[in-house]
């Protein structure tokens, strides 16, 4: 095919039957999605070139059975292997490989296509028909949760229904699920957003959306809040029945303002207040939705009460938002609001989400390893009264100072972790200079938390919380946030339990 078809050809491929024999494509990296996408292209008649830093010795096996190539190696620059290959498009996957990495620089300068992982979802989302909606959800906190409870609620009302994307389920292995499905919950990360509806034929359509709240965060990819404002805004393009926003935070409603979205889709706001028509709220501790019944205007549907999410753990302020967003997405595609209410009472929090650990001598101890960045830090902060904070990681660029400074009043002491650790002791030097803080010196990884659960011991006095809600990443110390979850809670069994 003469180079100057390429264009016409790649927006053509728009099904799963489309023609995609023969199109030379380069996939960065080897992880979960990675490989879902090269599985995926190879099953279509593409000829791939997976290009990863690291060898994973079980998919560089089923690579070769699949028929596709691999190089391992350096991509500080662009390897010759890749440059032979003279792809036709490159698909990305990961939130490791940065817009100006080498090789996405490479492409972009020679005019080769660059698509992420949702975009091929998107569009071999009919290999199974009829095709799916998708229910994209975003922000920068609470993705989850709010994922899984509105699968949830689509299941049990018999939606055949599933979870996917940033969860951990890659978007391409639930679309090729030969079962089928009516609708894929998205859970998509900024990362992802920043490749989607950048090209033609490729653009995406949900049947409604959410971005659940935005606070800085993954700024060392996006270069700053702007830019990483505007992917999160992008969950919203084409949405053709409801863009769900957060009412208590206004860029959420600027970028639903902003979108071209389907004609006849709505704004839904949901937040911890009183609802106006068309939102969902809450009104004397009862949860309603005010958006999908007739009579909006003076009436509202009640969906459960704070006291019931209580009961199921789901009462914190930041997880009631949750709970809100996840109902209206839900109400949105005609769940009956019996069932979100019946939903509600046995649905519990992943691990590591404000799990509790243990309570002993009047203290409690919770495990929030996945408050990742300031903002999920903060509503976890916010969830108690006295604190005793395990803090730290790998900052990822992200200022820490306004946290700390807002935190202040409710703290009893901290602990310090992590490698980025002087930027939070500076911190409280400015702000806290007589609250007691301490720090875990670098070291082993097994000793990190046995030691910050020995200091914390230090620092709690009855009545408070020990809380781990790191504001920071992970990787700097163990291999994610459920090895850090896991092996605090494992160090404060060890403790309660005594020598």
């Amino acid at each position: 095919m003469a180079e100057n078809d390429l264009p016409g050809r790649l927006a053509g491929l728009t099904s799963w039957r489309s023609d995609w024999n023969d199109l030379r494509v380069l996939v960065l990296g080897l992880g979960v999605a990675a490989f879902s996408c090269a599985d995926t292209l190879a099953e279509l008649g593409a000829e791939v070139l997976v290009a990863a830093e690291t060898r994973h010795e079980e998919r560089a096996r089923l690579l070769d059975v699949i028929g596709a190539k691999l190089y391992v190696g350096d991509l500080h620059e662009v390897p010759d292997a890749v440059t032979r290959f003279a792809p036709d498009l490159v698909v990305v996957t990961s939130g490791r490989h940065h817009p100006d990495h080498p090789v996405l620089q490479w492409a972009q300068l020679t005019g080769i296509p660059i698509w992420g992982d949702v975009e091929l979802a998107w569009r071999v989302r009919d290999k199974v028909e009829p095709a799916a909606e998708w229910i994209c959800v975003t922000g920068t906190n609470g993705k989850t949760t709010t994922v899984r409870l509105t699968a949830s609620m689509l299941v049990a009302s018999g939606v055949r229904a599933a979870p996917c994307g940033n969860i951990g389920v890659p978007v391409l292995d639930a679309v090729r699920d030969p079962q089928g499905f009516d609708a894929l919950v998205v859970e998509l990360s900024s990362y992802q957003l920043h490749w989607v509806n950048r090209n033609a034929g490729g653009e995406l359509s949900p049947f409604s959306s959410v971005c659940l709240n935005l606070a800085d965060d993954h700024l060392d990819f996006h270069g700053s809040i702007e830019e990483y404002a505007s992917a999160k805004a992008r969950v919203y393009t084409n949405t053709k029945a409801a863009c769900v926003y957060n009412r208590a935070d206004q860029a959420t409603l600027k970028m639903v303002e902003d979108a071209d979205v389907e004609e006849g889709a709505r704004a839904i706001g949901f937040g911890l207040d009183s609802p106006g028509p068309s939102d969902f709220g809450v009104v004397d501790g009862i949860l309603c939705d005010r958006a999908f019944l007739d009579d909006r205007a003076t009436a509202a549907l009640e969906l459960t009460t704070v006291d019931e999410l209580r009961d199921a753990g789901l009462a914190a302020p930041h997880v009631v938002a949750n709970v809100l967003a996840a109902s209206a997405l839900a109400r949105s595609f005609g769940v009956p609001a019996e069932v979100v209410h019946d939903t509600l009472l046995t649905f519990r929090l992943d691990p590591h989400r404000i799990e509790r650990v243990a309570e002993s001598d009047g203290i409690l101890w919770v495990d929030d390893s996945k408050a990742t960045n300031p903002h999920a830090a903060e509503a976890s902060l916010r969830s108690y009264d006295s604190v005793v904070w395990v803090v730290g990681g790998l900052l990822k660029g992200v200022d820490i100072d306004d946290l700390v400074r807002r935190s202040v009043p409710r703290l009893a002491g901290a602990v310090v972790i992590g490698v980025d650790r002087e930027p939070v002791l500076a911190a409280f030097r400015r702000h806290a200079p007589r609250l007691a803080v301490l720090a875990v010196e670098p070291g082993e990884t097994e000793r990190v938390m046995p030691e910050a659960v020995r200091l914390a011991s230090q620092l709690a006095s009855e009545g408070d919380t020990v809380l781990l809600a790191p504001a920071a990443a992970s990787m700097d110390q163990f291999t994610d946030y459920e090895d850090r979850g896991e092996r605090f809670a494992r160090a404060v069994r060890e403790h309660l339990s005594g020598p």
